[in-house]
């Protein structure tokens, strides 16, 4: 696969940016992600110093994405509510300075029941935030406890309440297949989500990662066959109250899927600033890959210091391009417009004609001149999928997970 010649991309994608938030109330015993507990002894976040760097940190990048718009914007964590609506709107005023934004464009803020103040969230929606990210995960005290969430039932009710009155776009976060969870349970956690109404809803499958406690001490999950049936009843359930599972864990009501996260599935750009922000930024010759410092106090050592904020940068290669496309374009129900992949990575589509075949022979999709996208099979199958595309010989991919 090496051997393909890569052609200079005739324009580039679309470009959000993704900001990094690392600090937390609590670790929880399933993440894996980039978030730091706040120690008793420090009390409260060091939001001044951390917006600081966050202004700089998007300053140094900007020779990279000079003139590029802005179609989204996502301030994600951790837990990014914990900052004052005056620390996002310095951050946002910073990047409307320095970086054009498209008309409408969708601007996300992820927040956690448990830092929900009425008048907090009035003033990010002042400050230019349009739509809500709740981590509710689920309505059950029971399970919320197990996860090693710091809010209670009523503390979820109440965030989407208080959300309800200031967006007209919120996603709910849930969780289903968790510890001693059984089918009625889940099922009466996507109703209740359901019956808000808001545009979009994500329901994750809890999966036991490295680096977590709870890969370390596993706790009692629903088998496959439980899980499969939790899926199976998640997505009827949505799709009775008109939400699209448009891709493997999100639904959305009509016009409203989440901009930003359609741009990573279809290999769009992204600038990620903040403690072990990724980015991808394509240029007209090569798409490059970089990885922020990861620990919130050495990123903040690096950006007062005037030091570079980024230790690792690649460029992707055939094999990296190829798979990456396909490893999240398959995600989505509806698939991709054939000649997107060509646009989007520089290769010519016969770069992966032979996987292509194989999965269609499997019944894992469906693909012809105009589109290709995953059957109901190649659905509930994704990573049977996924596993096709991933290159020969490479151990070290860590092929199945998706962008965060």
């Amino acid at each position: 696969m090496s051997d393909w010649p890569i052609q200079k991309l005739k324009s580039l994608p679309p470009l959000s940016l993704y900001v990094h938030f690392p600090w937390c109330l609590k670790k929880c015993p399933y993440c894996d992600f980039n978030s730091h507990e706040i120690r008793a002894e420090e009390s409260r976040v060091p939001e001044e110093e951390y917006v600081a760097a966050l202004i700089r940190d998007l300053e140094s990048a900007l020779q990279h994405v000079w003139g590029r718009r802005l179609s989204s914007i996502f301030l994600g964590g951790g837990t990014p509510s914990l900052f004052s609506a005056q620390a996002m709107d310095q951050v946002l005023t910073a990047v409307r300075t320095l970086l054009p934004l498209e008309h409408f464009a969708e601007v996300t803020l992820e927040a956690n029941p448990g830092t929900f103040e009425a008048q907090k969230f009035a003033d990010f929606r002042q400050a230019g935030i349009n739509r809500l990210s709740i981590g509710i995960q689920s309505f059950n005290p029971q399970h919320l406890k197990a996860l090693g969430r710091v809010h209670d039932d009523q503390e979820a009710h109440r965030a989407v309440d208080i959300a309800l009155k200031y967006f007209d776009n919120i996603n709910l976060d849930l969780m289903y297949a968790l510890p001693g969870q059984n089918l009625e349970q889940a099922q009466a956690d996507i109703e209740t989500a359901c019956s808000y109404g808001v545009a979009h809803i994500s329901a994750y499958h809890l999966t036991l990662e490295p680096n977590t406690l709870f890969y370390r001490s596993p706790p009692k999950l629903p088998d496959d066959e439980q899980a499969a049936a939790m899926q199976e009843m998640i997505e009827q359930i949505t799709l009775s109250h008109q939400y699209r599972n448009y891709e493997t864990s999100a639904f959305a009501r009509a016009g409203k899927e989440s901009r930003h996260n359609m741009n990573y599935w279809l290999f769009g750009d992204y600038l990620g600033i903040g403690a072990g922000a990724h980015s991808k930024i394509s240029f007209a010759d090569k798409i490059v890959r970089q990885m922020r410092y990861k620990h919130p106090k050495e990123y903040l050592a690096k950006a007062q210091t005037g030091d570079s904020l980024i230790p690792t940068q690649q460029e992707s290669t055939v094999a990296d391009r190829s798979f990456e496309f396909m490893m999240n374009a398959l995600r989505l129900s509806g698939g991709f417009d054939t000649p997107l992949f060509q646009e989007r990575t520089g290769l010519s589509l016969a770069v992966v004609q032979q996987q292509l075949d194989e999965a269609e022979q499997r019944g894992l999709l469906v693909h012809d001149h105009l589109r290709i996208k995953p059957t109901v099979l190649g659905r509930r199958f994704l990573n049977d999928l996924l596993q096709i595309f991933l290159p020969e010989k490479s151990p070290s991919n860590n092929a199945l997970k998706s962008q965060p």
